[in-house]
C-alpha cells in the first residue's frame, strides 16, 4: 500500500514540470499536484547559468520559473532536494528517495538531461568544471576570477556564451573545438564564421579542428592539449560537450526508450497517463514528420504546458515549432526555429555587415530551419512556413530581398 496518493505526479525540478504545474492550475485542473525535484532549489531557467547570471548580473531568484510562494498559494506541493528511486507502472507507485510511496493517477515525467563527462587524461585535475546547475556556474565564476586564461571545450552553445560572458567579465579566454568553425554544427560554416569573427573581434582564441587529448596539471589543471600537439596553458577548463537525456528511470520502469524517452505526437510515453517533456523526451512531430529530440528550455516550457493539457484531457497533438535564442555577452543574440537536421540550399536574407541578417535553411524547396539575428519579424514567417509545409523554392529571390513582404509568400 502507497503512503498516499496524488492526482499528479510531476518528477523533475526544471522547466517542464514547473510550467506543467502552472499549467495544470491556469486550465481549472483542482485535483493534487506534487512536483519532486532532485535540486535543492525550486525550479529555475538554466540559460542564466552560462549569460547574466554567471557574469553576476543577476541573482538566482531572477532565474526561478515561479516565486517560491506560488507553489503553496497555488496548492502545489513541491519536494526539492528528492529523486524518484523507482517507478512502478502497472501500480502507478513512485518510491521517493527517503522511502515514501506516493500512488497517483497521470505522471509527467521530465527528468532532464545529464552533462557528457571527458574521460581523459588529467580529468580528475581540479579546476575543470562542467555547467548544469547554479553550483556549477559558481565555481565557474569563482575561478575565472582568479584566473589568466579559461580554456572553454567545445565550441557550440556553452562553449561561445561561457566565453563571452567571462571575457565580457575581463578573463582571457580561448576555444578548442572539433569543429572548424564556431556553432557550424547547427547553423553552417557561413554562420558560423559571422559568429566566430564576433568572438574572435573580442578577444576570445578560437582553436578549430582540434581534439581534446589530455588535461595536464599536478593536481590543478595547468594546460589543456589537443591530439595535434596543441597545448594552452591556463588556471580554469569550462567542458561543453554536450548532454544525453535521462531516461533512466523510464527505462528500469519499462517504458520504452531509444536514446531519450519515445512519445507519441501528444507527449504520451508508451504507458497511458504517463507524459514526458523537456530534455529527456522524444516524440513524433506532426511539423516534421519524424520523430525528433529538441534541447532547449524553451521546449521544455512549451512542452510541460502541452503534457499538462493533456493530462486534462485535451488530447491534442503538439505542433509548436522548437525555437531557440542564445546570446554572445551583449554583443550579438541569436534566434532559430527548426531544427534543421540537413538542408540542401541556404538563403542569407539582410545585411551581414551591420548585424541584422536572417539565414533560411531549405531542403527541397522547404524551410527546415531559419537562423535571426537582429531580425525577429523573418524568424515569425520561417516558423509558419515551416508549419504549413510551404514549398518556397519559387520564392528564393523575395525571401533574399530584405524589403520584400514575406507574409504574401504561402498565403
Amino acid at each position: 500500500m502507497a503512503d498516499r496518493k496524488v492526482d499528479y505526479l510531476l518528477i523533475g525540478g526544471g522547466m517542464a514540470a514547473a510550467h506543467c504545474a502552472a499549467e495544470l492550475r491556469k486550465r481549472g485542473g483542482e485535483g493534487s499536484v506534487l512536483l519532486v525535484g532532485r535540486e535543492p532549489e525550486p525550479p529555475y531557467e538554466r540559460p542564466p547559468l552560462s549569460k547574466e547570471y554567471l557574469r553576476a548580473d543577476a541573482e538566482r531568484a531572477d532565474a526561478y520559473v515561479n516565486p517560491p510562494s506560488w507553489y503553496e498559494e497555488n496548492g502545489v506541493e513541491l519536494l526539492s532536494g528528492k529523486n524518484v528511486m523507482s517507478l512502478d507502472t502497472e501500480g502507478r507507485v513512485v518510491k521517493i528517495q527517503g522511502g515514501e510511496e506516493v500512488a497517483f493517477e497521470k505522471a509527467l515525467i521530465a527528468t532532464g538531461a545529464m552533462v557528457n563527462i571527458l574521460r581523459v587524461e588529467g580529468a580528475e585535475n581540479e579546476g575543470i568544471h562542467y555547467l548544469r546547475a547554479f553550483g556549477n556556474s559558481d565555481a565557474i565564476r569563482a575561478d575565472a576570477e582568479q584566473a589568466d586564461r579559461v580554456v572553454l571545450i567545445g565550441g557550440s552553445y556553452i562553449g561561445t556564451e561561457v566565453a563571452a560572458s567571462l571575457t565580457a567579465k575581463g578573463t582571457k579566454c580561448s576555444i578548442v573545438a572539433i569543429e572548424e568553425v564556431a556553432l557550424s554544427r547547427t547553423f553552417g560554416a557561413d554562420a558560423g564564421r559571422w559568429f566566430q569573427d564576433v568572438l574572435e573581434s573580442k578577444g576570445i582564441e578560437f582553436h578549430g579542428g582540434e581534439e581534446l587529448e589530455a588535461f595536464e596539471g599536478d593536481g590543478r589543471i595547468k594546460s589543456v592539449v589537443t591530439k595535434s600537439g596543441l597545448s594552452i596553458e591556463c588556471d580554469a577548463v569550462v567542458v561543453g560537450a554536450g548532454v544525453r537525456p535521462d531516461a533512466m528511470l523510464a527505462q528500469r520502469a519499462g517504458i520504452e526508450v531509444d536514446g531519450a524517452i519515445v512519445c507519441d505526437s501528444k507527449l504520451q510515453t508508451s504507458v497511458a497517463g504517463i507524459y514526458a517533456a523537456g530534455d529527456c523526451c522524444s516524440y513524433d512531430s506532426v511539423v516534421h514528420g519524424r520523430r525528433i529530440h529538441v534541447e532547449h528550455w524553451d521546449v521544455a516550457m512549451q512542452q510541460g504546458m502541452h503534457a499538462a493539457r493533456n493530462m486534462l484531457g485535451e488530447d491534442a497533438d503538439y505542433e509548436v515549432v522548437p525555437y531557440f535564442f542564445s546570446d554572445l555577452a551583449d554583443w550579438a543574440s541569436l534566434e532559430y526555429v527548426g531544427p534543421a537536421r540537413d538542408w540542401d540550399e541556404e538563403v542569407w536574407r539582410g545585411d551581414r555587415e551591420s548585424g541584422e541578417f536572417s539565414v533560411w535553411y531549405l531542403k527541397d524547396g522547404r524551410v527546415v530551419g531559419a537562423l535571426s539575428v537582429g531580425r525577429p519579424e523573418d524568424l515569425a514567417e520561417a516558423r509558419r512556413l515551416l508549419a504549413d509545409g510551404v514549398d518556397v523554392a519559387a520564392a528564393r529571390e523575395a525571401i533574399a530581398d530584405a524589403d520584400s513582404d514575406l507574409s504574401q509568400i504561402g498565403a
